[in-house]
Order: C-alpha cells, then sequence, then structure tokens
C-alpha cells in the first residue's frame, strides 16, 4: 500500500510519507559520480597549507582521507540512502586562486547511483579543510557542493552543465 511514487519524486509514496526505494528488481551496473565543493580561505591560510605548516599537520591527507570515509558511510548520514557496495573512491584538493576546490568520485557496480557517496565524499573533505584550519582562519567559507557528473543506470549519463 503507498508504494507508487508521486509526481517523479522516488522517495515520497502516494500518500506523501517517506519510503526507501526499492531496487530489488534492477540490475546491477557500473555507476559513477563525481561531486564538488569549494572552500574559500584567507590567501595566508592557503598558504600555509600549500608549506605544510598548519598547526594540526597534513591538511590535505587528512581531507581525503576524510572524504573517503565519509563515503563509505553515506548510507548511516542519509535516511533513505542504500547502503552501497564502493569499488572506488578519491578525493582531488587543488589548492587554486581564493581557496581549494575538492573534487569527489566514488564508484560501484550496484543497483543504485553513487551521488549521494561522491556528495558525502566532497561535503567532509571540504569540512575537514575547515577543521584542520579554523585556528587561523574562521572565516573560511565551504560553498558549491554539488554533483558534477554521474554515469550508468537508467537515466544514463548527466553531465553539469550540459543540455539533457
Amino acid at each position: 500500500m503507498g508504494e507508487e511514487a508521486v509526481g517523479g519524486l522516488t522517495h515520497v509514496d502516494s500518500n506523501g510519507a517517506a519510503r526507501m526505494v526499492d531496487v530489488s528488481e534492477k540490475p546491477p551496473t557500473h555507476r559513477l559520480a563525481v561531486a564538488g565543493a569549494f572552500v574559500k580561505m584567507a590567501p595566508t591560510t592557503l598558504a600555509m597549507i600549500a608549506e605544510g605548516a598548519a598547526p594540526k599537520g597534513d591538511v590535505f591527507a587528512a581531507a581525503r582521507l576524510a572524504g573517503i570515509m565519509a563515503a563509505k558511510r553515506a548510507w548511516e548520514l542519509i535516511p533513505l540512502c542504500h547502503p552501497l557496495s564502493l569499488t572506488h573512491v578519491a578525493v582531488d584538493l587543488k589548492p587554486e586562486t581564493g581557496g581549494v576546490r575538492v573534487r569527489a568520485t566514488a564508484e560501484t557496480l550496484d543497483r543504485t547511483g553513487v551521488e549521494m557517496e561522491a556528495l558525502t565524499a566532497a561535503s567532509v573533505a571540504a569540512l575537514t579543510l575547515y577543521d584542520m584550519c579554523k585556528a587561523v582562519d574562521r572565516g573560511m567559507v565551504v560553498s558549491d557542493v554539488m554533483l558534477l557528473r554521474k554515469e550508468g543506470g537508467r537515466s544514463g549519463t548527466w553531465v553539469r552543465g550540459e543540455a539533457t
């Protein structure tokens, strides 16, 4: 009762109640998602990170590891997210003018997509950058958390900025 999706929202049934989507009938396929974030910071903070002089240690190593660990636990943080067997997670951090660009990639061979895992990895990596540097720059801003690309599944490939 109340299993049908409403208005294209797969996590809402015909009665308006939240539900976990049943993916049991879907075949496992290769799925990939890439998400990004940006941490705006003072130039002195960025220089401190680049020089490896942060008081808490290697900022990029901590953020990279935190992002990977977060992707593996997305299903515990997001109520209707399925637990997935991830085959690959990578977090890349790139210093650029004004801050650090975060790019997280998640892959699986499963029945549902990995967008939430990639978004969680990017978000937690960005928050870890903040945590590692907050003693010297409380004015940092985490922004632009977004899906950049997804591949696989029934809807195929989607790339931010491309017409669909």
